[in-house]
């Protein structure tokens, strides 16, 4: 067993079920090898297409995108889905081979490119340690939510390999920082108390948060705090009769009026970025904001904050719940409180989205006002449904109109997004008609 087949049999075993990709020669051995091992090969006409659906699938399935390319241009080809998945904190590994001699036409400073894009780059640099990089990679990606690229050396790739005995190695051990469930210790509490003094909370979840519906709607409940999301979690409160939808430029004007009126804004594995706030003016002033991330380099990173905390954002919003609540207690029929009471669940249900804004249409002449024809694709399309759109202008009028029922994620690049980027991917539908593309004014604030 060569070093390439030993990284692809530990990928496998450590639960790589797909991998996309466009083989070459220095990405065959590998691919091969992750296919022995039970992982569907899904093949794309182009590396940047690859990244883009390794991204999606990442995205939908809550496991590691997993893409692999060949040497040199085949890695620059997939850069921009790999520049998208880097910022937006999709757990993606990049299986790249690499040519390490300068004279070589395909020699390039794959490092510096991973780097240059936000991507943590690794190597295997070695036979004995081929599956522990392996592994460390993928710990890397799906504990941390970033982007990794790993290199394979094609001198190594063709190494006799060490075969992994009695299943694939043990996972690197988290640093001991992140095995508190809150850190910095206290800083539950501390949250606590900000959240029982104040009259108007509102909680902003993030992509880092779609798996925290549950937790983060049990703390809203004690404190009385409406709900809103980034656009990348749109959908994530449906139902709820307190989800304001989507905060930033495509809120709607309640939306924008309820989230600027609050007295403090806690954002869940959100950035809290110039989209997210409409450049801070969402933000009202004497707001206390509060960040919480599972990555704390990401903390304050786009405006200061009067609180931050690192932790995993369901066990952080169970944290601080049971620090409001008596121990040994349980959740309770919610009582209004908070926001809720200065508002009506009513009044948001008829307001909170610009589809119920009217407007006048501008269709005609063969074109069809893009505001007209996503709500009528939104009511076609069943509840249960994933939607893959292109990103820029063409389609921001897409977030604002769109009802995304809970579990109806919307699949968009949001984090870095050209007038024309690899989405949708090959294999999605586009659409042969002209489309007008005059966004409402909250999709223009965005910019």
């Amino acid at each position: 067993m060569i070093v390439a087949e030993v990284v692809g049999r530990t990928l496998a075993a450590l639960g790589v079920d797909t991998v996309f990709g466009v083989v070459g020669s220095g990405s065959f051995h590998v691919t091969n090898a992750l296919v022995a091992g039970g992982a569907r090969f899904v093949a794309a006409r182009h590396e940047s297409g690859a990244a883009a659906m390794a991204d999606g699938y990442a995205r939908m399935s809550g496991k590691a995108g997993v893409v692999s390319v060949h040497q040199g241009p085949g890695l620059t080809n997939a850069l921009t889905g790999l520049a998208e998945a880097a910022k937006s904190g999709t757990p993606l590994v990049v299986l790249a081979g690499e040519t390490t001699d300068a004279r070589s036409n395909f020699h390039i400073d794959q490092d510096a490119l991973a780097t240059a894009v936000g991507a943590v780059p690794m190597r295997v640099d070695d036979a004995g340690s081929a599956a522990g990089t392996a592994a460390t990679a993928y710990a890397t990606a799906t504990r941390e939510r970033r982007a990794v690229l790993l290199n394979l050396p094609l001198d190594v790739q063709h190494a006799r390999g060490v075969p992994v005995a009695g299943g694939p190695p043990a996972l690197p051990a988290r640093h001991d920082r992140t095995l508190a469930r809150v850190w910095p210790d206290g800083g539950a509490e501390a949250l606590a108390w900000m959240l029982i003094r104040s009259e108007r909370p509102v909680f902003v979840a993030g992509r880092g948060a779609r798996r925290a519906r549950r937790e983060l709607e049990e703390l809203a409940d004690l404190v009385g705090a409406l709900l809103a999301t980034s656009t990348a979690a749109k959908g994530l409160f449906r139902g709820s009769p307190w989800d304001l939808d989507v905060s930033g430029g495509f809120s709607s004007p309640l939306t924008a009026r309820l989230i600027r009126g609050a007295d403090i804004v806690v954002a869940w594995g959100c950035l809290l970025n110039a989209w997210t706030t409409r450049h801070g003016a969402l933000i009202g002033p004497g707001a206390e904001v509060v960040q919480i991330d599972l990555d704390e380099e990401s903390i304050a990173g786009h405006r200061r904050v009067s609180l931050g905390l690192a932790g995993d954002i369901p066990d952080v919003a169970a944290a601080v719940a049971g620090a409001l609540r008596p121990e040994g207690s349980r959740p309770s029929v919610p009582v209004l409180r908070g926001y809720r009471t200065r508002v009506p669940a009513d009044l948001i249900a008829a307001e909170r989205a610009w589809r119920s804004v009217p407007y006048e249409d501008e269709s005609g002449d063969g074109r069809i006002d893009p505001r007209t024809l996503t709500i009528a694709l939104d009511d076609l399309l069943p509840d249960e449904r994933i939607v893959t759109t292109d990103s820029e202008i063409s389609w921001d009028i897409q977030p604002c109109t769109w009802t995304s029922p809970t579990r109806a994620a919307p699949a968009s690049p949001r984090a870095s997004t050209p007038p024309a980027s690899a989405w949708p991917p090959p294999w999605a539908p586009r659409w042969p008609a002209p489309i007008a593309c005059r966004s409402p004014p909250s999709a223009t604030a965005a910019r």
